[in-house]
């Protein structure tokens, strides 16, 4: 116990010791404006396609209330340096993807909270559609370089029931986020399609770190995606990541 103890201190002084190593690098581009630094900054997709009813986009929306909730996901936050920056968008077809909730920061209990309860009460905004997970990456892509926050991570956490269907190249917006040093995580829920967990691997995650995990069903999308947030939040950079692009530009191009 004493062991374990010592390790868990260590590793979060190892983590406040590494980002104030990063911050000491951060640089906007010339003409680009400087946000606030964050441990993370995280996309959660959410699916509203005509595949999703209404009662499974509650299960949706109350999972995720209840895994900020949860003491495991608030550990993860409070450990996490510099916090997270976390937007909500629902997404269906090609034309369809409307952001829920807004960039928020999230540091401490409280802001879980809040933030919870935004998530308790979120209405729906898209009724049916097809599936298109390539737009909601170039969507999710988007949010991540125009916000207010420069993150030390960036992720996009995408859950869905199917497979892509309508829109745009789910192979071209992948490679595009990619790119960007932005890893894609996804959470197959298999109701409908039992194999959905493999697709999701061999053609949406990717990046540093990209995981999948599955849900039985949309009842089963609690413990899901609170394990999932639990994992994205407490994941810290390795050495070699060079973060996001103002980290990489000051460390391309020193004064």
């Amino acid at each position: 116990m004493m062991g374990e103890r010592i390790w868990f201190k260590s590793r979060t002084v190892l983590r406040a010791a590494l980002l104030l190593a990063m911050l000491c690098f951060v640089q906007a581009p010339s003409g680009a404006q400087s946000g606030r630094v964050v441990g993370l900054e995280l996309v959660l997709l959410i699916d509203v396609s005509a595949s999703v009813n209404t009662e499974e986009f509650r299960l949706q929306a109350h999972g995720l209330a209840s895994a900020f909730r949860s003491d495991a996901v608030r550990r993860a936050i409070s450990n996490s340096p510099g916090g997270l920056a976390v937007t909500v968008i629902q997404w269906a077809d090609g034309a369809n993807q409307k952001i829920s909730i807004d960039w928020t920061l999230v540091e401490n209990e409280t802001d879980a909270s809040w933030i919870s309860s935004q998530l308790a009460s979120m209405p729906r905004l898209i009724q049916g559609g097809h599936t298109a997970l390539g737009d909601a990456l170039a969507v999710a892509l988007s949010e991540l370089e125009t916000n207010a926050y420069e993150g030390l991570r960036r992720v996009i956490d995408l859950s869905g029931d199917g497979r892509t269907n309508d829109g745009r190249s789910l192979r071209g917006a992948r490679t595009a986020v990619l790119e960007r040093g932005v890893t894609i995580n996804g959470l197959a829920i298999l109701n409908e399609l039992p194999l959905l967990e493999s697709y999701f691997r061999d053609h949406l995650i990717g990046g540093e770190g990209a995981f999948v995990l599955t849900a039985s069903d949309y009842v089963d999308f609690t413990r899901a995606i609170t394990e999932k947030l639990e994992r994205e939040i407490q994941s810290m950079p390795v050495t070699d990541n060079r973060g996001p692009p103002s980290v990489r530009f000051a460390m391309e191009h020193p004064e």
